[in-house]
């Protein structure tokens, strides 16, 4: 049995200033993880800011104030730590709350945080691949014949931030839907049925959540919701296909 098994299968019932002890351990484990890794990050962070530079192409980033790039550098590095930092977070998470869990409970939901980790991270991936490149092209070509797109690296970066980190969220979409069907709470009949309104919803979402108002990153961010919606109702209808198939066999 593995270390991760052993602590998993730990003692399952403790005083509560033991879980309060425990508790206040997997925090610390996790504010140190994201201080160490903001720290490394600021050390790599002219690295880091060449990567995200890289969608801006052929555009001047001025620093239009004093001290504005180290703010950015150290905004950059928050992010980054954070974001470094989350597998061992969510392994923290795990650690604490599974022992209290049952069997059936540990089934949906160390399942549940795994892929929504996965999903966190193609969130990102999906946005700086796909939608940060759209947008700052877009940007770039609109009035191009009228102005030179000359742009404020903080404005810069804290665009591409919020676009990214708002991606990642919205790709959590598949993880509720699961763990909302597994529980019973919603079905995939339903899911389905409702289909018109998640479009309508993904369209609203993705105007709320994208920081630029250009239709070409809002469409591409919701056309992705849209399929995340129904890859999480496949995954919903597994559940619910399998959870059948429990109860017919133990009949």
């Amino acid at each position: 049995m593995s270390n991760v098994d052993k602590e998993l299968e730990g003692n399952k019932v403790m005083p509560f200033s033991d879980h309060l002890d425990e508790l206040r351990q997997r925090l610390l484990n996790s504010i140190y993880s994201i201080l160490i890794s903001i720290f490394v990050s600021f050390l790599l962070i002219k690295p880091i800011i060449n990567f995200l530079e890289i969608p801006a192409h052929s555009i001047r980033l001025l620093q239009l104030s004093p001290g504005e790039f180290l703010f950015v550098a150290i905004k950059i590095a928050g992010y980054t730590g954070l974001i470094i930092s989350l597998p061992y977070i969510f392994y923290q998470i795990i650690l604490f709350i599974s022992p209290g869990l049952t069997s059936k409970e540990r089934s949906l939901i160390l399942p549940a945080v795994l892929g929504s980790g996965i999903l966190f991270f193609l969130g990102l991936l999906f946005s700086w691949w796909i939608l940060v490149p759209a947008a700052v092209s877009f940007f770039i070509k609109f009035g191009a014949d009228i102005v030179e797109p000359i742009w404020s690296i903080e404005r810069y970066f804290d665009f591409v931030l919020l676009l990214m980190s708002s991606t990642a969220i919205a790709f959590q979409l598949p993880v509720l839907q699961f763990i909302l069907g597994s529980l019973g709470i919603i079905t995939t009949e339903k899911m389905i049925s409702n289909w018109k309104i998640v479009v309508m919803f993904s369209a609203i979402l993705s105007a709320v959540i994208t920081p630029s108002t250009d239709p070409l990153t809002m469409s591409l961010l919701s056309i992705s919701i849209i399929f995340l919606f129904f890859v999480g109702t496949g995954l919903t209808y597994l559940s619910e296909s399998i959870k059948a198939k429990t109860l017919s066999s133990s009949h």
